[in-house]
């Protein structure tokens, strides 16, 4: 197993938190959240739509997992689960901007995929994933079943997690750009084996005759 191989535990494998942890802390309720490096901005700053976004795919993600349950594109979901982690590494890349001095141990700890192995993952999964896959020769419409539709939605919601690092772009690593750049391809080409697996034909654009 490669140093950079995720491995993904059952529940029963993680060392719970007591119950007594709360899930609420008061401490945004003026409109304000904290980041790793115990800075606080508002809610609306740059950084924490784009921890939003990630968050939001990453939930989406999971709703392709369990369309994925038990189908013949089964095999896809512990690649997905893989991404989840690694969207939550993105988050703290995110999460602890470049140019904070005083946290340079923080800014090291949250480095984000610094030799680009994930990133050529994604592109040997697309490769492999692209093999076989029906050619068409106009745009494919986000179809192919519950499981393909959701990744296509998985693939909108990444395109928006990447315009919203763009402002960001002096904050973070270039390899977090750049993974989630490739990711809303690998997500693309995903939906569509989906799709083939579990034999779902895709619908493709056809261009609307005026009556």
């Amino acid at each position: 197993m490669s140093q950079h191989d995720l491995t993904i535990k059952a529940p029963e494998e993680v060392k719970s938190y007591p119950a007594t942890i709360k899930v609420y802390t008061r401490t945004g309720d003026k409109g304000t959240s904290s980041l790793f490096t115990g800075e606080r901005r508002s809610k609306d700053d740059a950084v924490f739509e784009a921890l939003g976004n990630t968050d939001e795919l990453s939930s989406m993600l999971g709703l392709a997992i369990a369309y994925l349950q038990a189908t013949p594109a089964d095999t896809l979901i512990s690649r997905l689960e893989a991404i989840q982690c690694l969207l939550q590494d993105v988050g703290s890349n995110v999460a602890t901007p470049l140019n904070t001095e005083k946290q340079m141990s923080k800014v090291r700890r949250t480095r984000f995929d610094p030799d680009g192995y994930h990133c050529e993952q994604l592109e040997a999964w697309i490769d492999e994933l692209s093999e076989g896959l029906p050619v068409h020769r106009s745009f494919i419409l986000p179809s192919g079943g519950l499981a393909a539709s959701t990744l296509h939605v998985a693939r909108t919601v990444c395109r928006r997690a990447e315009r919203s690092l763009i402002p960001l772009k002096d904050d973070v690593d270039k390899e977090t750009l750049m993974f989630v750049n490739r990711l809303s391809d690998f997500l693309f080409v995903a939906a569509r084996w989906a799709a083939m697996k579990q034999g779902v034909t895709e619908k493709i654009y056809v261009r609307q005759q005026v009556a």
